[in-house]
């Protein structure tokens, strides 16, 4: 299976501002030196040597992870905005998909604000969506959210195919991949997603407040935390901040790094971005995440920072 990252931010949208262009183009010319201007080879190598929070951007779209399966069936974690940039980059494609599976952790505004303007698919008879959810009567959920006054079209104006299924305790089969759910700490309550496909797992959890029952093995986290091979996690806050919002449904990068080290995850991924970051600071907490790994724990985990457009094969 393909993991590719389409949202990764948390709570709200946050485009990149002017300023912190300029910033990003500044820090360039600073470093350019005669000798990397003489030829377009010379460029190459310049902007390759660049670091990362200077040549590229994290992104600033909602929630939505991509997990293309062996089949090529997509399923899709979460409608926040970045379902928009998944829906666009199949247009540019001309690819024209039949059937979607989408997988709602919660329904708080950034995991569901994208789903209107999953465009043309929601409004192709063509297309077929199928939306899972551990909570019944989800469907109604997202109908009361998709009228007017907060919002001109309503649900029953999608002209694809659509249907809503309620994940059982075993979960539900999709192709070759299981795909089961476990409720994690927020606000309102949310699930967490583990994939598993030809005896490879993923596991998606964002919106997560570990607590220390989470690091507790028992027949019930064993059999959903046990041989993960990529693990994408809530690292919404420092441990600073994790202490000052208990309870505000989030995790440090460093209790998510200790988590992935307790339970021998192969690859973590830092997810669900808090919106005040910039670039230089996440890049800076994939250092400091990634120093706890080497030297604290005894085993290590891959440490990996999530951005738009990054893709890992599992």
């Amino acid at each position: 299976m393909k993991v590719k990252f389409w949202g990764v931010r948390g709570s709200v949208p946050v485009p990149l501002t002017n300023i912190q262009l300029q910033r990003k183009i500044s820090a360039i010319v600073q470093r350019i030196k005669p000798e990397d201007l003489i030829s377009p080879e010379a460029r190459e190598i310049f902007i390759s040597k660049l670091p990362e929070h200077i040549s590229t951007t994290v992104g600033g779209n909602t929630t939505c992870v991509e997990v293309m399966l062996e089949d090529e069936t997509p399923i899709l974690f979460d409608a926040g905005t970045g379902l928009r940039e998944f829906g666009i980059s199949l247009l540019k494609q001309n690819k024209h998909l039949k059937h979607y599976h989408i997988f709602f952790s919660h329904f708080h505004w950034d995991h569901i604000q994208g789903l209107p303007f999953f465009s043309p698919q929601v409004y192709s008879p063509k297309c077929s969506i199928t939306f899972y959810s551990p909570v019944e009567n989800f469907m109604e959920i997202l109908s009361n959210q998709m009228k007017p006054p907060y919002f001109p079209i309503t649900l029953n104006e999608f002209k694809a195919k659509i249907n809503f299924v309620t994940i059982p305790p075993q979960g539900v089969l999709i192709g070759k991949a299981r795909v089961t759910s476990m409720a994690v700490n927020h606000p309102g309550g949310c699930y967490a997603y583990r994939v598993t496909e030809n005896n490879k797992t993923m596991v998606f959890s964002t919106d997560t407040e570990l607590r220390e029952t989470d690091f507790h093995k028992n027949e019930k986290s064993i059999k959903f935390y046990e041989n993960i091979d990529l693990l994408v996690i809530d690292t919404q806050y420092t441990l600073d901040e994790a202490l000052e919002k208990y309870d505000w449904g989030h995790t440090s990068f460093s209790l998510a790094v200790e988590f992935a080290s307790e339970w021998m995850v192969k690859k973590t991924v830092l997810f669900h971005h808090e919106p005040l970051y910039e670039d230089k600071k996440l890049y800076g907490i994939l250092e400091k995440a990634r120093w706890y790994a080497n030297n604290l724990y005894s085993f290590t985990p891959e440490v990996i920072l999530a951005r738009e457009g990054l893709e890992i094969e599992v």
